[in-house]
């Protein structure tokens, strides 16, 4: 026979009564807690630039590497994610200025891996594959060791001739990584209507042959066909005279350059070179005395961070569409 008193009886059978009863609501706020988790799309699993990485909720601190990354969080409402930024291209948009004066800048160009760290963040978004140069120290496995989630812009390993679509699908991630998915399909939908309506206003117009030139003297640093470069020049009412360049920017011969022909040369700002000293570059280079571009001085210009996989890109392809075609897209 069990040597239980009538007071522990009491005791046992009262104790389930209290667990229950003291549980129930801390029970309900787990369940709940859970709920939430799901419905804000945590655990979210997705792939990036061949790293796997499952988040259970959004990163909280968060370095950025590169310009057009950075007006990608600003965009999405992020600022408050940020404990440290680097290496800007130009201005960033005047919509950004304070939100960006509020976030500590750690390099002028690109961190050290010991900056990184510093700022004790638990995700580094870079713009350009340089962002995570292992050489460096930065390498995504290093950082990974240290606790650090990475992301890298898509632009840098998307092979394919759909960008936009790509541009639609960083913003989407990024979006969804931060629990504001919301906040980026708003986005996405206004970008596909405002690219709708340049595409209306070019709908008629015969497409103009485009040399870009960002940089260089013994070759000639081009964009390629294999990024948003190629895509906002298409969408722009032009066409890439080096669209057979199999990635992103690359090297062209002056040569390929006068044997293209082209009647237009766009030409990216940034840096400590000035645009007007690019365009003497050009305008006084005897070889390239015959390229129609050069001959009619058929400029246009944009500054480099309208012209990487980046929130400016829908406004940049009317900004250019208005100096390939002036006169024609005026509303």
């Amino acid at each position: 026979m069990s040597r239980r008193t009538p007071a522990l009886i009491a005791a046992a059978v009262l104790l389930p009564l209290a667990l229950t009863a003291c549980s129930t609501p801390d029970g309900d706020a787990a369940t709940g807690e859970k709920a939430a988790a799901k419905s804000d799309g945590f655990p979210y699993t997705v792939k990036n630039c061949g790293v796997t990485t499952t988040f259970q909720a959004p990163p909280k601190r968060v370095v950025t590497m590169n310009q057009h990354v950075t007006e990608i969080m600003l965009e999405l409402g992020l600022k408050k994610s940020l404990v440290g930024t680097a290496y800007l291209d130009d201005q960033v948009l005047p919509k950004y200025a304070a939100d960006y004066a509020s976030v500590p800048v750690i390099a002028k160009e690109y961190p050290s891996y010991e900056q990184v760290l510093a700022a004790n963040p638990d995700f580094v978004y870079g713009g350009y594959s340089s962002a995570f140069t292992a050489g460096d120290g930065r390498g995504r496995e290093a950082l990974k060791k240290s606790g650090i989630e990475t992301r890298l812009n898509t632009e840098s390993c998307t092979r394919g001739d759909q960008p936009m679509d790509t541009l639609y699908e960083e913003i989407r991630e990024v979006g969804r990584t931060f629990g504001v998915a919301d906040r980026a399909e708003a986005w996405i939908k206004q970008a596909k209507a405002d690219n709708a309506a340049t595409a209306k206003k070019l709908a008629d117009l015969k497409p103009v042959s485009v040399f870009v030139y960002d940089s260089g003297d013994k070759t000639a640093f081009t964009a390629g066909g294999e990024g948003i470069g190629n895509e906002l020049i298409e969408r722009a009412g032009g066409t890439n005279v080096f669209a057979d360049l199999d990635k992103p920017f690359g090297d062209a011969s002056w040569e390929n350059v006068v044997d293209r022909r082209p009647e237009a040369i766009v030409i990216y700002d940034y840096g400590a070179t000035t645009v007007e000293q690019k365009k003497k570059r050009l305008l006084t280079d005897p070889a390239l005395a015959d390229v129609p571009a050069v001959k009619n001085k058929r400029f246009a210009v944009m500054p480099l961070s309208d012209a990487v996989l980046g929130v400016r890109v829908p406004a940049a392809v009317d900004k250019l569409a208005a100096q390939l075609h002036p006169g024609a897209t005026t509303p």
